[in-house]
């Protein structure tokens, strides 16, 4: 039963496929179903988490080794970047030419943004990896979003300075999402402006040098919008049904609006990946190395096949370059109480979020500092 499963696991990741799909369906049809994506999103997703439920099997090395030769699992990622675009653009064009109203507007907005906030998972499974053409990909896809500072940040910063004071994209005990959103979007940003300098400086040349990254970060998303300001524009010159406004303004302020709401949810996932977690300073000043124990772990198991298995995130941060299929649950990570679609919901309202994830944190702490007292007691018997 259980190679059975493993098969047909092989299958679902197929599932994401379905976003860019609802979101170019609501964006010709409209109305109600403008909403599609959202519902799916944050509706049937989180019920579905609780009626399957978790899925905690890993993969033998054997298994592991295979899997990671299968060029399928990569195609998946690949095939991601085109159907994106695809999407965006063509909710871009309806944006300009079709006679939506306010509530059109909006939740076509809304879908595309849960689109770009899945187009950054895939981005970031594609960014960990040492292959130029992947590193390439998710660069592309980054710029959708106007993150292109994300995968420098996330890699060489995020990853070094996760669970402690130092990371702007670690969140702290008591720290409500809207507390923390404005300290991760500007403090990254500015660690990945500060990486960038080193970077040079090490090859001796100027922050402000052409070979600075930053600049085609800022540039290329607004290249994007400009490019979909004219083309709409020069595709219809009647006002837009949207106040008036004219078709590249519309366009435009679409694909503006699209990019925040897609970083946004990225910064509610880092919200929740770490939220409490500490890892401890040792005596000659370093922090302890990061394991499975300082992240947030999720088994849900239609989540993780929707987000390539990024909800088994303390086996990421602990072996970062291992593949999105061959991610491992470990029984001593924390684990969180639903998939991210369900804790996305939670984070958004601060009062309920504290009630649940505080007194998990405050216990994981506990059972934590138990083992290490019972660890340093055998260590000096």
């Amino acid at each position: 039963m259980q190679q059975a499963w493993k098969v047909i696991k092989k299958y679902t990741y197929l599932i994401v496929f379905i976003v860019p799909a609802a979101v170019m369906f609501g964006a010709h049809f409209g109305g109600v179903l403008a909403f599609l994506t959202p519902f799916v999103a944050f509706g049937l997703l989180p019920l579905l988490d609780l009626i399957i439920g978790e899925d905690r099997s890993n993969y033998s090395e054997a298994e592991e080794k295979q899997m990671d030769s299968e060029l399928y699992y990569r195609l998946i990622t690949f095939l991601f970047v085109p159907a994106y675009y695809l999407a965006l653009l063509y909710a871009a064009y309806r944006a300009a030419t079709a006679d939506w109203t306010l509530w059109d507007y909006i939740g076509n907005v809304w879908s595309a943004g849960i689109l770009g906030g899945i187009n950054i998972t895939v981005a970031h499974e594609l960014g960990h990896k040492q292959n130029a053409f992947e590193k390439f990909l998710a660069k592309t896809l980054l710029h959708g979003v106007f993150y292109g500072h994300f995968m420098n940040e996330h890699n060489k910063g995020h990853h070094a300075l996760v669970s402690t004071p130092d990371d702007p994209a670690t969140s702290r005990l008591g720290e409500s999402f809207y507390a923390f959103y404005p300290r991760t979007v500007i403090g990254t940003f500015k660690k990945a402006c500060e990486l960038e300098a080193q970077r040079l400086e090490r090859m001796q040349k100027s922050p402000w040098n052409w070979r600075n990254e930053m600049y085609r970060n800022v540039a290329y998303p607004l290249l994007i919008a400009v490019a979909i300001y004219v083309g709409a524009d020069a595709i219809s010159t009647e006002p837009s049904a949207l106040f008036g406004l004219s078709a590249g303004l519309t366009a435009a302020g679409f694909f503006v609006l699209q990019a925040i709401l897609g970083f946004s949810l990225l910064e509610i996932v880092n919200y929740l990946e770490h939220y409490g977690l500490e890892r401890r300073k040792l005596d000659n000043g370093r922090y302890e190395r990061v394991a499975p124990v300082h992240s947030w772990n999720s088994n849900h198991l239609v989540t993780n096949c929707f987000l390539y298995h990024l909800q088994r995130h303390s086996d990421h941060h602990t072996w970062p370059a291992r593949r999105y299929q061959t991610l491992r649950n470990f029984s001593d990570s924390p684990q969180l109480p639903t998939g991210y679609a369900g804790m996305v919901l939670l984070a958004a309202i601060p009062p309920l979020w504290f009630a649940v994830m505080n007194p998990r944190v405050e216990n994981f702490m506990q059972r934590q500092k138990k083992q290490q007292q019972i660890h340093q007691q055998n260590v000096m018997a």
